[in-house]
């Protein structure tokens, strides 16, 4: 149950602005029971989806049936729309994540963390390529599964 609370009443704290009925048997529930995922929680959120839609990819036997069913488009539109693009290969690219390294403070340099061994992760990630006479593009998974999560949630 989204809300379940005791005697006291609905008390909560959000880190943005939007009002907040506090009579929870008045219509406006619907539109409270919304996500509250920030930027960085949609990314990891993407992140498991690519993961889990790759682990199915790879798994498929019928490996065109499973993108089929998963509404990757097999032409897009190319440059100016004037001839279609086929989807020609899916590429699988495997990093390991081995440090990290961000602008330092009033420096040119970087700040540079390289992690032990227990904090390196794998990262595989999807693109699907497309190709015409005169084009290739390349479509990250995840710009997909974005797309498709905005078309579900719309």
């Amino acid at each position: 149950m989204p809300h379940d609370h005791g005697p006291q009443g609905h008390h909560h704290h959000h880190d943005h602005p939007h009002p907040h009925p506090h009579d929870h048997n008045h219509s406006q529930d619907a539109e409270h029971l919304h996500s509250h995922m920030h930027e960085h929680d949609e990314a990891a959120d993407l992140q498991v989806l690519a993961a889990q839609f790759i682990d199915g990819f790879v798994q498929a036997k019928d490996k065109t049936s499973y993108l089929k069913l998963a509404g990757v488009p097999f032409e897009r539109p190319g440059q100016g729309g004037s001839k279609a693009l086929k989807l020609v290969d899916v590429e699988l690219t495997t990093d390991w994540q081995v440090g990290t390294a961000s602008p330092s403070f009033g420096s040119r340099e970087l700040s540079y963390l390289p992690f032990p061994g227990e904090m390196v992760r794998e990262r595989t990630n999807m693109s699907l390529i497309y190709v015409s006479m005169d084009e290739k593009s390349v479509l990250d998974l995840r710009d997909f599964l974005a797309g498709r999560k905005r078309d579900i949630e719309g």
